[in-house]
């Protein structure tokens, strides 16, 4: 089992979620969503419900809410994400410093993310980041996605690393928290609300951090 005792050096490697960990792309998933729920006549969500709701990846989360048709309309949902994603996007408070600061320490750094793993790119291209990360691997690029821990194997490999305690995952949310718990990784939450007392129960975060900022003051004192 993971030691999640306070760490006293930097990790060999860090795993990043992307969505609302090192990119603030809520706005856009949301405004991708309630398009492609119109389409089909289905009840709006609003964006507190899209924080709360959305969590997996499309093939595991659009077939129980839009059964058969659920391609389809993760097809309408792409279509508009790529249509908006790029005049959007933005980078999180303190990210582009902190995985300067990680990738200048020598530590390897990767993304595992639930988005689809073409867009994930180009939006890590787009901002200049794409040569700080061995791997970038999103939803179909691996056998399973996360939680599972197909993706972590994949982006971890061109590092030749794997799995264990010196090795951070750090993300937003409870998926990224079980995903790290899977694989034997030292899980971080990052986001601006402390963890409530019912939440994380199985699967808690080891450290948690308020933004990239502090998460970045934090590793320069190890």
């Amino acid at each position: 089992m993971t030691d999640f005792s306070p760490p006293t050096h930097l990790p060999k490697a860090v795993i990043f979620d992307w969505d609302n960990t090192l990119v603030d792309t809520w706005p856009i998933i949301h405004d991708a969503l309630n398009h492609t729920f119109r389409a089909w006549n289905l009840p709006e969500w609003t964006l507190a419900e899209t924080h709360a709701k959305v969590r997996k990846s499309m093939r595991d989360s659009f077939p129980g809410i839009f059964g058969d048709d659920w391609e389809k309309a993760g097809e309408m949902f792409h279509d508009r994400y790529g249509a908006i994603h790029a005049e959007k996007l933005e980078p999180a408070t303190g990210a582009a410093g902190l995985l300067a600061h990680l990738a200048d320490s020598g530590v390897y750094l990767c993304v595992v993310s639930n988005k689809k793993g073409p867009f994930l790119r180009t939006e890590a291209e787009a901002l200049g980041w794409a040569p700080h990360f061995g791997a970038l691997v999103g939803a179909l690029d691996a056998p399973r996605d996360k939680p599972a821990r197909d993706p972590i194997d994949m982006a971890l490999g061109p590092g030749g690393m794997t799995p264990g305690g010196d090795v951070w995952f750090v993300g937003d949310a409870d998926i990224d928290m079980e995903c790290a718990h899977g694989a034997g990784c030292y899980p971080v939450l990052i986001r601006a609300n402390e963890p409530g007392a019912d939440e994380f129960i199985d699967f808690p975060p080891a450290l948690h951090f308020t933004d990239c900022d502090s998460l970045c003051k934090f590793t320069q004192t190890l």
